[in-house]
């Protein structure tokens, strides 16, 4: 412990900034590192919506026409990305960082986040969005 103690004030003042730098550093790591350990039913919570109400609007929009989803009857389509386990990706649409209020934009408006992607604009309001991403977001 001696070494780490300088008589020299400039060099122990360097080596407490290194320190703190890789505390911080290791600190702003550790949610990335978790990935998205048991955030889904918070995320769910969080954003407000009513899972049980997002599972009838996902039939009610013909979701699964183009998407598996798992819990959905019918739900077995096969033009965009099956949802399974869409509660642990990192992103959506390979662009949005995966949050609740990211997941109720692209739910919302696709074609303003990629525009040209083959997921159309379904008048899907603010309300519906929250309850169909509260669903989404049990899906571990």
């Amino acid at each position: 412990m001696a070494g780490f103690v300088s008589a020299e004030p400039m060099q122990n003042s360097r080596l407490r900034g290194r320190l703190i730098f890789y505390v911080v550093s290791g600190f702003a790591v550790l949610p990335l590192a978790l990935g998205g350990c048991g955030q889904s039913s918070v995320q769910a919570n969080r954003n407000g919506g009513n899972p049980d109400a997002g599972v009838a609007l996902i039939q009610k929009f013909g979701c699964g026409t183009c998407h598996t989803i798992p819990g959905v009857a019918d739900a077995d389509g096969q033009v965009g990305p099956p949802l399974n386990a869409i509660a642990k990706r990192v992103y959506l649409a390979g662009k949005l960082r995966n949050t609740p209020d990211n997941m109720v934009r692209w739910l919302k408006d696709p074609q303003a986040i990629v525009p040209g992607n083959a997921m159309p604009n379904m008048g899907i309001s603010q309300h519906q969005a929250r309850d169909i991403a509260a669903y989404l977001y049990t899906l571990q």
